[in-house]
């Protein structure tokens, strides 16, 4: 239909024949000040999406916070919106954002581990009494387990942990500008070329050892992941070796579990033994490029990598190092998918799987750190060697995180299917002086909660699971008669509650009902139980589905623990 002219204008504004004022542009405005600075900061860093987490690092350990100024000039920087920037700066907890209008962060910032082993050897009051004689110039906030469980409790400095930590030792550290990581001593790459390290590898390259020879030592030995999730290690090389090309592979170094740190102490002791592992694995993909994953809580182990990664021939995958940013949810495969293209962690729904669909759109081989850390010994000294360690009817060996009440906390290598009883007796030098072994995690902070008097049960792969357990990486939190077993479960569920991508209902509104039922002097056991349910059916990943862990098992083995509430 065509109308004319003089039609047209009964349809304009009233004011449209009045002189428009100037135009002022839309949203927000980049600082010419935070442009420059921003500018500066990355150099001749490219700006692709991806390096966007890795951006906000750069601002965050340069002005110990990120002004909404520094957010807008990075967004105009990378071409990206304002919205895009934020969201993602937002979701992780070491990011300090400060927004328009509000007073500057405190230059130095102290966090101190609030999570189950450092809660029980005095971590709430040792945040407490920092709080109280911080002083000016510093910020002491709580922070979700750093790792560091075997020396609790644990508080954060900057970059320097200080184990074993008081207000005083804390505070000293502070006063003396130690803020920055201390690196033990470790096998550098000299010393472990000299010991026989990359032999294997360069065999692999040069044709002398077939793949299918690797794969099948893998499969004769039943190496499984042991981050947690225990898949066929060489099943899940086959299967992204059978997706056509280009892959990736990406590396899970985010041990974010409470309780958990044995990957911790293969990168801070031995790290070619791991990074080997890797390029065998990339090799046997064919991966052109790899993506480490490192938590943010592992500067030390962030730092040696950096250091020996540098040393490697020229030759391979191109190795991409990624820090984490303090999200517990990243160690999900598909949320550190997400992570290392610089996005909110939020897991994806599946299928389709990483081996099909992973980084960037294309089949991603994921494998954990320790996983990768005994490809070279089980090839050179064979699947019989592997499969000779282990106790009651379980093969091969385990890196068990042992913390909590006994003399000796740390990684102990055990046979796989070694009893708790074993393990504190053998290898922990037996419970702390005045305590009495009284419960025990025997896998991490969602792997639930067993009575001493379950302690003959071997500690492996599918022999927990009918009594509503698992073993997961293998973090043991030992529980002693001074402890409470329901504020331990308590201590989880806020955890849970916490890390949380917010994703999902089941998750996200079942975490936070979860602790608010818990923190009442008498628990509605059934609602408990039908909100645990409701979790473990309908949550996206595994956060939700086994948050309920702890809190099904203390209702099922400790019934004395409602006979004192309700009384």
């Amino acid at each position: 239909m065509v109308h004319d002219v003089h039609q047209l204008r009964s349809f304009e504004h009233p004011g449209a024949g009045r002189k428009r004022a100037k135009a002022t542009p839309k949203g927000r405005q980049v600082d010419p000040a935070a442009a420059h600075e921003v500018e500066l900061l990355l150099g001749d860093r490219p700006r692709r999406r991806d390096l966007l987490i890795e951006h906000l690092h750069l601002i965050q350990d340069k002005y110990h916070q990120i002004s909404a100024a520094h957010l807008a000039a990075l967004a105009d920087e990378m071409k990206l919106s304002f919205a895009e920037v934020f969201e993602t700066a937002t979701f992780y907890a070491h990011f300090d954002i400060v927004k328009e209008g509000e007073p500057d962060m405190q230059p130095l910032t102290i966090r101190v581990c609030d999570s189950l082993t450092c809660a029980m050897l005095g971590g709430e009051e040792l945040l407490q009494d920092l709080q109280s004689k911080a002083g000016p110039g510093i910020r002491v906030v709580r922070a979700p387990c750093v790792g560091r469980c075997d020396t609790a409790p644990a508080a954060e400095v900057g970059h320097n942990f200080v184990d074993h930590a008081s207000a005083a030792s804390v505070l000293d550290s502070a006063k003396r500008g130690d803020t920055h990581a201390h690196l033990p001593p470790y096998t550098g790459y000299d010393a472990y070329v000299a010991g026989g390290g990359y032999k294997l590898l360069q065999r692999l390259r040069k044709g002398e050892l077939a793949k299918d020879e690797l794969l099948k030592a893998l499969d004769d030995a039943s190496l499984r992941g042991l981050g947690g999730a225990g898949f066929p290690t060489g099943r899940k090389w086959r299967a992204v070796l059978g997706e056509p090309g280009p892959r990736l592979m990406a590396v899970n170094g985010d041990e974010g579990e409470p309780g958990t740190f044995k990957d911790r102490f293969y990168l801070e002791t031995d790290p070619h033994r791991f990074l080997e592992g890797m390029l065998i694995g990339a090799h046997v993909v064919e991966a052109g490029d790899v993506y480490i994953y490192l938590r943010d809580e592992y500067p030390a182990a962030r730092e040696i990598l950096e250091r020996e990664i540098a040393k490697l021939p020229p030759g391979g995958p191109v190795l991409h190092l990624r820090r984490g940013a303090g999200a517990y949810i990243c160690g999900e495969e598909s949320s550190l998918l997400e992570s290392i293209e610089g996005k909110r962690g939020l897991p994806r729904h599946k299928p389709p799987y990483p081996f099909q669909v992973g980084l960037f759109g294309l089949p991603t081989l994921i494998n954990n750190v320790e996983t990768l850390w005994w490809v070279r010994d089980i090839v050179e000294k064979g699947a019989d060697w592997w499969k000779s360690h282990g106790r009651n009817g379980r093969q091969g060996l385990r890196s068990y995180s042992v913390s909590g009440r006994v003399k000796s906390p740390g990684m102990k290598l055990a046979p796989a299917g070694i009893t708790v009883r074993e393990l504190i007796e053998e290898f922990c030098g037996g419970m702390a002086d005045g305590h009495t072994f009284r419960a025990y995690l025997p896998g991490g902070a969602s792997g639930g909660i067993l009575p001493a008097s379950m302690d003959d049960i071997p500690l492996d792969f599918g022999t927990l699971e009918k009594y509503g357990c698992f073993i997961g990486s293998a973090a043991i939190v030992i529980l002693s008669d001074k402890d409470s077993v329901r504020g331990a479960a308590l201590n989880l569920m806020r955890f849970f509650e916490d890390e949380s991508c917010g994703q999902c209902t089941p998750c996200r509104a079942g975490t936070q009902k979860a602790v608010a039922l818990m923190e009442k002097p008498h628990w509605n056991v059934a609602l408990l139980d039908e909100l645990s349910q409701a979790m473990r059916d309908a949550s996206i990943c595994g956060l939700g589905q086994a948050a309920s862990n702890p809190l099904t098992s203390v209702i099922k083995y400790f019934p004395d623990e409602f006979k004192d509430a309700a009384e």
